[in-house]
This record gives C-alpha cells, structure tokens and sequence, in this order.
C-alpha cells in the first residue's frame, strides 16, 4: 500500500452490542493494511463491556435515550454533534458501521463519507449513506439506493468472526454450571427498538415458564438493559434464587455461551444468526418482519421459528446436544469480502 493510502483515518462506530465481534477481525484487517482507526462507542446494552473483553481502544460517546420515538430522534441529533466534534478533531476519511444512524448523520453533517453494512432491510431511517453493503442474501431490488453503491457479501455478518472463534470451558464454571446441566442460553425480545412486536414478549414468557418445569434445564438470560434484569428477576424471583434462571453479572464472550449450550432462544437476530452459524439448534421468538438473511437461514433448516404459543410446546425441541470440538464450518470469504469493500470504496472517494 502507499504511503499517501497509510494515513488514511476509518472512523467506525460501535453502536449496539453485536457491532463489537463483528468489527473486532474488521479492524485487525484494516490495520494490517494500513489504516489507522477512530473507534467510538455508544453506552447502550453492554456494547462498551463487551468492547473491554475484545481489548478494543474507543471513545464512549452517547448512549441510548429508551423506547419513545421523539427521544430517540433527539438523542441520535445530540449524539450525531457530539460524534462530529470528535470525528472533525481526527480528521476521518471515511465513516464505517453496521447501521448508526447518529454516525450516518454526523458524516453527513462533516461532508465525510459513509459506509454502511446491514444485514435486515427492514431497517427504518432517515438518511442514506455513500456506500451500502449486505448480504449476498438480499435481494438489491429492496433497496432504495445507487445500484453502484450497493455491494454484497457471501454468507451472514456472523461468519465474519465465527471463524476464528476457540471456544473456553472455563464459563461453564463460571457460571455455576454442571456437566449433567441442560443448558439453554435466551435472549429475551428487544423490547425498546423500533422493530418490537408485543408478541414477542408472550412466547418470551412462554418459554421460561415450559423450561422451568423440566428438572435438568438451566436458563442462562442474557438481559439487554438493567429494566429488563429487573422486570426478569421480579417475575421470575423463584427461578432466580434457585438458580434456574442465570443472568451472568458480567459482561461474557457471547459465542463461548452458545457453544456451551445445548439449544438457543432468542428474541433478537444476532445471536440467532451465530447460533446459525455455529451450527447449534436455535429458535427464534423475533415478531418483527422476517428479513432475508433469517429466511434463508430457515430455508437451510438452520433456524426454527416460534410464531405463536403452539410452536413454543411443538417446535422446541429441549434435548442436550452432542458436543464436539469443532465449529460449524462457516464462509470464510465474509470478511476478506467486506474488507475489500472498504478498500474499494475509500480509493473511488
């Protein structure tokens, strides 16, 4: 690479959790070839915790500003100019993320231009970024945007680090976990997005309660904000202090959790997608419109759908599974893919 192309500063923005693992091997590959990177990082879930275990150097900026549409909007206004402070300090030449719309905003507030990669083409928003990348999986006629613009990747964003994962028996003692522990690891409804359907909630509350009558069962949650914690541990108190219900009270490496399970739950598309692509049996109890990504992954018999309260007591198969020592073989061309993405889109800038 030239001189002139190793001063080139990306500016990636960490978002929500999932942006953190998936970014993680992004970096490592952008930084091989010479660039030097702007990490910032909004406190929202447990993306600043989780960026801490990948031992990643950000900026926190902003957080999340709850469920109600008009303070979400001025929250994503006042983070939009506090990330522009800092981006117009470092000089960015290109504004990387997985859907920030505050980062969209700011980048376009800064004249920079922006790189967007997504993977649900539901997604709603209010600006259009530079440069838009998806999976292979999505059809481009969804999607309003220059055709020049748009470029794919193979597989889903989870192959991108699902790769070079290794997995650590060390957190099933962490936990409190056993060997003869049926292990079910759930990822209640994201009940603050703009996405979230109530019914979620009910198939949520469905499946703790199936899975608190079965002796063996030991539910590992994964709450996404402190409310949630609480609203779990008031509902469910009894499973909690017979530890039935676990809810980690640290921050843990999310596909160490999943290899250790037996089965996965989740009211979310990012850890449904790496249980995907980690090859375990996983259900999803999302109410949302079923993007592309999550179509195909049930086409493939890679992902069940819970729809209603039947397909709870019907389609949930609770059996411990075969553990073995090696990972679902995923598609290793995701990530050199959207790295030559960016490479592509920084040199037509």
């Amino acid at each position: 690479m030239k001189n002139s192309q190793n001063k080139k500063k990306i500016w990636i923005d960490l978002d929500n959790t999932p942006h953190v693992p998936f970014f993680s091997p992004i970096i490592g590959e952008l930084n091989k070839l010479g660039y030097e990177i702007l990490l910032t990082a909004r406190d929202c879930s447990q993306t600043c915790g989780l960026a801490d275990l990948f031992n990643l150097k950000y900026k926190r900026i902003g957080r999340h500003y709850g469920k109600h549409k008009l303070l979400k909007v001025a929250g994503t206004v006042f983070r939009a100019f506090q990330l522009m402070r800092v981006a117009k300090q470092e000089g960015s030449v290109l504004a990387l993320s997985h859907g920030s719309r505050a980062q969209m905003l700011s980048a376009w507030m800064l004249r920079v231009p922006s790189f967007v990669i997504m993977d649900y083409e539901f997604v709603q928003g209010f600006l259009y970024p530079t440069w838009l990348m998806m999976p292979e999986v999505i059809a481009g006629e969804v999607i309003n945007h220059d055709k020049k613009h748009v470029l794919k990747y193979p597989g889903i964003k989870e192959d991108v680090y699902v790769p070079s994962f290794k997995p650590d028996p060390r957190i099933k003692d962490q936990l409190g976990l056993k060997e003869d522990d049926l292990v079910v690891t759930i990822r209640p409804p994201a009940t603050e997005a703009h996405y979230h359907n109530p019914e979620a909630e009910i198939l949520f509350a469905e499946v703790v309660d199936l899975l608190g009558t079965i002796r063996e069962s030991r539910m590992v949650i994964l709450p996404r904000n402190d409310a949630q914690k609480e609203s779990i541990q008031k509902s469910w108190g009894e499973f909690c202090s017979m530890k039935k219900i676990i809810i980690p009270e640290h921050v843990v490496d999310g596909l160490n959790l999943l290899w250790h399970s037996d089965l996965v739950i989740s009211g979310g598309g990012t850890m449904n997608r790496e249980a995907a692509a980690l090859g375990l049996p996983v259900y999803s109890i999302f109410r949302g419109k079923i993007g592309a990504v999550d179509t195909y992954l049930v086409k493939s018999k890679r992902l069940t759908l819970l729809e209603n309260v039947e397909d709870v007591h019907n389609k949930l198969l609770i059996t411990k599974r075969i553990h073995t020592s090696e990972v679902w073989k995923t598609n290793g061309n995701a990530l050199s893919s959207i790295v030559q993405g960016i490479t592509k889109a920084l040199q037509e800038n």
